[in-house]
């Protein structure tokens, strides 16, 4: 029995046998050819079957793990149809004379290193996909495309795992997955969380292991090769305990948000897209605390039309049926790039030019989404939440161009709920603050908690190197927290947290006693975090 240390992405305890998930890895040779066109036309089979695959795992990953999730394929696609991709390889096989295989190799190889030199955390991130797609091609160019894929449940071992790999799988044979490479913020440790498989990244993995037993203890952020009897009893026991839990939990769906001493909370589910809305449902979220907008203009090659926009929130509304759904406005820039908005490279992006700054200075897109949002409040529960605010003005301006917005759709005799709340984000320092001036101008404030930590602790978020000092539970960040729920309150409005601590059962007790009024958290927390909130007291 041999012990291996690694850092658990997502905990759970699993056993069984490992099956080691190796990939073609043999050199792609360079080789002359006379007929270039005939390599062209080879090529362009090849790209043409590699999109359609990649169409094929979106829907598989639509299904499995969510809109937001699944997002990823789509930018597959894109990066896949891009001119520079097929420009270079198209150049490579003319100026050289070489084949096919040899010219997406060099492509994929050169922009992988290009994205990976970037600055840009978001395009930094942009080098994995592009290894992924070039991966897919060349694949297809060798007939090689049937990697060997466990048939029975098992715990995959690998070197790393792409995306596109991790969701083709069947999810009915994965018990757990381990990794030598990856990162916690990498596409597949997201995919592994919303699959809900336990999963260990850094491990020094070993193909001797291959048919053997395993156990994962993703909280201890182990696996345990060849276990002893009396440790394979002793995880039995856990994972009898885990599954109980699970069942425990299913409990409480129907069951109130109210502490031990009757207060109660509005506890909301986040989601990226209308095919989030599922799941929202499944764990009895009460409703909708951050329907993140910017998905639309992610997934589209021009600005999203106001009929397209108008279509979406309608249906997550009607979906809702009548419970309270909030959506956020365009939140563009930083780590979330979209080519057609043409933003101009900044030194310090999270700093920079984005969400509401880029609406406010063009109006024209904000007003496109306000008539879209107005609209859509006409058939259910909407309310509308501005992010990135640092002032009084900010929100005057807003309010005046909403206004407008309103008289507009009046005059055209368009329906919408004039009573439609409209509320911002705390997630700047200066937001906290001035929260006691900001509460009289809207009607409810939501903390988001990701940024609130990294702008006040002067730590980037996207840095690894930063982990240990980008702390949530820095008395800073709680104390502004505490600072904006006690504002909000005096102005009678109420305070939400919508950023990842709102899932931080440490401190579920604390929030209620700071008088946060809602919690807003991904769907998978909503049915653990209604058990901390009835086992905790607000008031004493």
């Amino acid at each position: 029995m041999t012990e291996y240390k690694g850092k658990a992405i997502v905990k759970g305890i699993a056993t069984g046998k490992v099956f080691f998930y190796s990939k073609d890895t043999e050199a792609v040779r360079r080789i002359k050819v006379s007929d270039t066109e005939a390599e062209k036309e080879r090529y362009a089979a090849a790209k043409e079957k590699a999109l359609f695959q990649l169409d094929e795992i979106y829907k598989k990953a639509l299904e499995e793990v969510g809109e937001e999730n699944a997002a990823i394929f789509e930018v597959h696609q894109m990066l896949l149809s891009d001119d520079d991709f097929n420009d270079s390889v198209i150049n490579v096989i003319d100026t050289e004379g070489v084949n096919a295989e040899y010219a997406v190799a060099r492509t994929g190889d050169n922009l992988a290193e290009v994205f990976a030199a970037m600055e840009d955390e978001y395009f930094k991130a942009r080098a994995a996909d592009m290894k992924d797609i070039t991966e897919r091609v060349l694949n297809v160019l060798k007939g090689s495309e049937s990697t060997n894929v466990p048939s029975e449940p098992v715990i995959l071992i690998a070197e790393d795992l792409a995306p596109s790999e991790t969701v083709q799988m069947d999810k009915n044979n994965l018990l757990a997955f381990v990794t030598r490479l990856g990162s916690s913020n990498s596409h597949t440790a997201i995919l592994a969380r919303n699959m809900d498989i336990p999963a260990l990244i850094g491990v020094e993995i070993s193909k001797d292991w291959n048919g053997k037993q395993a156990i994962i203890d993703g909280v201890r952020g182990v696996i345990i090769v060849d276990p002893d009897e009396a440790t394979v009893m002793e995880y039995n026991k856990k994972i009898a305990k885990q599954t109980e839990r699970k069942n425990l939990l299913n409990t409480l769906k129907g069951q109130e948000d109210v502490t031990l001493d009757g207060k109660h909370i509005k506890l909301y589910a986040n989601i990226g897209g209308v095919g989030d809305v599922a799941d929202v449902l499944k764990n009895d979220a009460k409703g909708i605390g951050l329907f993140r907008s910017e998905f639309l203009y992610l997934e589209s090659d021009d600005f999203p039309t106001e009929e397209q926009q108008f279509e979406a929130y309608k249906k997550v509304a009607q979906l809702m049926a009548g419970k309270k759904v909030i959506i956020r406005t365009l939140d563009i820039g930083a780590d979330k790039q979209v080519d057609y908005f043409n933003l101009d490279k900044e030194d310090n992006p999270a700093l920079g030019y984005r969400a509401i700054r880029i609406c406010l200075q063009q109006p024209e897109i904000f007003r496109t989404q306000l008539r879209a949002l107005l609209r859509a409040s006409a058939f259910g529960n909407i309310a509308i939440m501005y992010p990135m605010i640092i002032s009084e003005d900010e929100v005057l301006k807003i309010k005046e161009i909403s206004s407008s917005v309103k008289e507009e759709l009046k005059a055209e005799g368009i329906s919408f709920d004039e009573n439609t709340e409209e509320g911002i984000m705390i997630e700047t320092p200066a937001a906290a603050v001035i929260s006691d001036k900001l509460a009289k101008l809207v009607d409810f404030f939501s903390i988001g908690t990701n940024d609130l930590t990294q702008y006040t602790l002067a730590a980037d978020r996207q840095n690894a190197k930063l982990e240990a000092i980008a702390d949530p539970h820095h008395e800073a960040v709680l104390r502004l927290i505490e600072l904006v729920c006690k504002n909000a309150h005096e102005a009678g409005i109420w305070a939400g947290i919508c950023g990842e601590l709102g899932s931080d059962l440490e401190l579920t007790e604390r929030f209620m006693k700071m008088g946060v009024d809602e919690l807003s958290v991904s769907s998978s927390r909503i049915l653990p975090v209604r058990q901390k909130i009835r086992q905790s007291k607000a008031y004493s």
